[in-house]
């Protein structure tokens, strides 16, 4: 049993929902999906007390079984107008777990800015969060860890979420109680500070109960055993995320100067300074780690700490996405460089995509050289402050771009795209177009999938199976980078889930949990006004060769969309 915590922000009061069985299995994304659908916001101003903001952990949160307490945060995006879900790493989910809640979400806005203390013991309160406002995210997380200890877990909004940013995402508690993990995407942010949240701190406890305690426990060892086994995982363990960049590189497919270019060196064997193999040999070297946990029990460790040449650090952590949108695409050559705007983009509480394609975006339209490091750190003071280009600049590449009249904006559905450039990397490409949540990679990844004589509907197929696995995963609240894992045992996930929960669930319920996520968010957006239009990619991408391959795109909406409607349709 589990309980959910509907917070009403107005009256400051709190009802709990008890929850048993399958429906603790239907969480993260699912939920998310299904809640908003069910409660009639697919029309609502996404910026008004009438829009939720809910938070999900998921089955096994507040134990160590690895990749498994990611939070989901989810609400009608003010950046794009449809659902979202965005999930991050850290010990929020944990902490939930091991009070044995297995959500909460925040109804109606208060009057007033808030701090919402749940503690292990006693009431939940609402305390005043004055102190706190404007500061920077590790100055407002080293006060409240001061405020209320350390044995406690912060969901955040930073400063740039404080004012509506559309960029502003909601940072989390690491390992180390560092406020660097990040639902960062769909403006997420925007709505805890149209709400009035500053901050949630839970405590943690110890772990929760479940049906059969001691065959859960096997599965945690049985599922680390299977990851120690994997060459993927393993991988992911040396190097990080970053060691996509190199990947990217070498196919011609990080962005680089907006997305005009495809590789960031010269040739494929130049040394290439912000790839995963340098960035391992210089942070070693300087004293770094390279094999962080972002949340407990993770065996995979792909986060790092980063630190500069005297050992100090400066940012935790440095992955990939922030390396191709906000470092190549930029037309940054050195990671030090980039560590640093990490650094603020983190303090800000922003999403590093977001942020790195609309400064790029700017670049190229003549307010600066690529690889201005000046420029890029006014930009990001100015949104600290809060000034008025500061605040224009937090409404993200589609609406800056709009107001400037530029054309060459790399967004769909109004958010930016990651770091794979579509004209290479199709399914994952596909995966951007079709989804409800934005250009997020994440929903269906597969940027290495040699497409060569592969039909437009072919790829679609592989994209849409990559997206119920991973719409499953979020469900589950599992990291993506254990699906090496999870997607090829999944009756042995099932078990896991039967044994915590006293569920008799069949294995083909792992498939339908993801599957009728989709559909569930297809069906919001539809609600909200999309039209299959909507999908399509920005021209340019169909227009333009990209060098070194010369590739254009071959995707359009009108190929893509139906054969998507066609799968969800079952």
């Amino acid at each position: 049993m589990r309980h959910y915590l509907h917070i009403d922000l107005k009256t400051q009061t709190v009802r709990k929902e008890e929850q048993n069985g399958e429906v603790l299995a239907r969480a993260g994304r699912y939920l998310i999906a299904k809640s908003l659908l069910e409660s009639g916001v697919a029309t609502v101003d996404p910026l008004s007390a009438d829009n939720p903001l809910i938070f999900s952990a998921g089955v096994f949160a507040g134990t160590n079984f690895s990749n498994a307490n990611r939070i989901s945060v989810g609400c009608k995006s003010p950046l794009t107008g449809g659902i979202k879900e965005a999930n991050a790493g850290g010990t929020f989910a944990f902490a939930l777990g091991q009070l044995e809640l297995s959500g909460l979400t925040l109804h109606g806005n208060s009057d007033t800015w808030v701090i919402i203390r749940i503690p292990k013991e006693g009431e939940i309160t609402f305390e005043d969060a004055s102190p706190y406002l404007g500061k920077g995210n590790a100055e407002a997380a080293h006060m409240l860890h001061e405020t209320y200890g350390d044995k406690t877990s912060i969901a955040l909004c930073g400063p740039v979420g404080e004012y509506g940013g559309l960029i502003a995402g909601v940072s989390f508690s690491d390992t180390d109680n560092r406020p660097s993990r990040l639902a960062a995407r769909g403006g997420v942010g925007a709505v805890m500070g149209t709400k009035k949240v500053k901050a949630i701190v839970i405590d943690k406890h110890k772990m929760p109960t479940f049906h059969d305690r001691k065959k859960v426990m096997g599965a945690v060892r049985a599922y680390g055993d299977k990851l120690a086994e994997d060459p993927k995982a393993q991988a992911l363990h040396k190097f990080g995320t970053a060691m996509a960049a190199d990947v990217m590189n070498h196919i011609g497919a990080i962005p680089v100067n907006n997305f005009s270019i495809g590789r960031a060196t010269p040739t494929d064997s130049t040394y290439f300074a912000m790839g995963g193999d340098a960035l391992l040999e210089q942070n070693a070297a300087r004293g770094g780690d390279h094999s962080h946990a972002c949340m407990p029990g993770c065996q995979i460790k792909c986060s790092n700490v980063y630190v500069d040449k005297d050992g100090k650090e400066v940012v935790s952590p440095v992955e990939y996405e922030t390396i191709g949108v906000m470092g190549t695409n930029c037309g940054l050559k050195d990671p030090d460089d980039l560590a640093d705007l990490n650094f603020d983009a983190n303090d800000l509480g922003i999403d590093t995509i977001e942020a790195g394609a609309l400064l790029a975006v700017l670049m190229e339209a003549g307010d600066a050289e690529f690889g201005d490091v000046a420029f890029m750190k006014k930009a990001m003071n100015d949104m600290r402050l809060g000034n008025e280009r500061g605040r224009e600049l937090a409404q993200g590449v589609a609406r800056v771009g709009k107001a400037r009249g530029l054309k060459r904006l790399p967004v769909i559905k109004k958010q930016a795209l990651s770091a794979y450039d579509p004209r290479v990397t199709e399914v994952t490409a596909i995966s951007m177009m079709t989804t409800a949540q934005g250009a997020d990679h994440t929903v269906g990844n597969f940027p290495t999938f040699n497409s060569t004589n592969v039909s437009v509907a072919d790829l679609v197929k592989e994209s849409f199976e990559l997206q119920v696995l991973c719409a499953t995963n979020d469900s589950l609240g599992m990291c993506l980078f254990g699906r090496s894992v999870t997607n090829t045992h999944q009756e042995m996930m099932i078990d896991a889930i039967n044994d915590a929960l006293g569920t008799d669930l069949d294995v083909g319920f792992y498939a339908r949990l993801g599957f009728e996520t989709l559909q569930l968010e297809h069906r919001f957006n539809i609600e909200a006004g999309f039209e299959q239009n909507d999908d399509a990619l920005p021209m340019f991408f169909n227009d333009e060769p990209l060098p070194p391959t010369n590739k254009t795109s071959r995707l359009m909406a009108a190929d893509v969309t139906p054969v998507m409607h066609k799968l969800l349709a079952g």
